[in-house]
């Protein structure tokens, strides 16, 4: 069963849970090269639109009223392996502002204060060091490198990075 996701605000964003209407918006955003390098083999705009609509548990990254980036929640509810997987893009005209740990944080408060979760993961691509950094920002440690993981744009595999964190350990 999907997580049925609020209205969250950070300091300087808003989660809103994502709709159709932000489509159309976070196509262009996450379309952009700089963006989109690290999103595997999408094969198209129409594609792209397939992907983040992500089964209904995605939010829309929204900074004064325009959504900038996109943020997917996973959540694993099996008792013995209870955990939440995120993932998260931003355009670049919002990179290097610390709104992607801004979004991680608030999405991770929620789900440790609102549905008990104490481990979440992420999975940078290795050569993706812009990510890596917001995610050691927020408390994510290095697990290790899964090798040949992702197919890359250009169709060679890359390896990704997992990454963890535990409640306790969110800064």
């Amino acid at each position: 069963m999907a997580l049925e996701l609020p209205i969250l605000h950070g300091e300087r964003l808003t989660l809103r849970p994502l709709t159709e209407a932000h489509l159309d918006r976070l196509v262009e955003v996450m379309w952009h090269p700089s963006v989109r390098r690290w999103w595997g083999t999408v094969a198209s705009p129409e594609a792209l639109r397939e992907d983040l609509r992500h089964d209904g548990t995605a939010f829309a990254i929204e900074v004064d009223g325009e959504a900038v980036g996109w943020l997917g929640v996973v959540e694993e509810d099996e008792p013995d392996y209870r955990h939440v997987a995120l993932d998260i893009g931003l355009g670049p005209t919002h990179q290097d502002r610390g709104l992607g740990s801004e979004a991680l944080r608030t999405v991770i408060r929620w789900l440790i204060d609102e549905h008990g979760h104490h481990r979440f993961t992420i999975d940078p691509a290795v050569a993706n060091a812009r990510a890596i950094r917001a995610y050691a920002a927020v408390g994510f440690r290095e697990v290790g490198v899964l090798r040949r993981y992702e197919r890359g744009p250009d169709g060679t595999w890359e390896d990704g990075l997992l990454m963890d964190l535990l409640a306790e350990e969110l800064r």
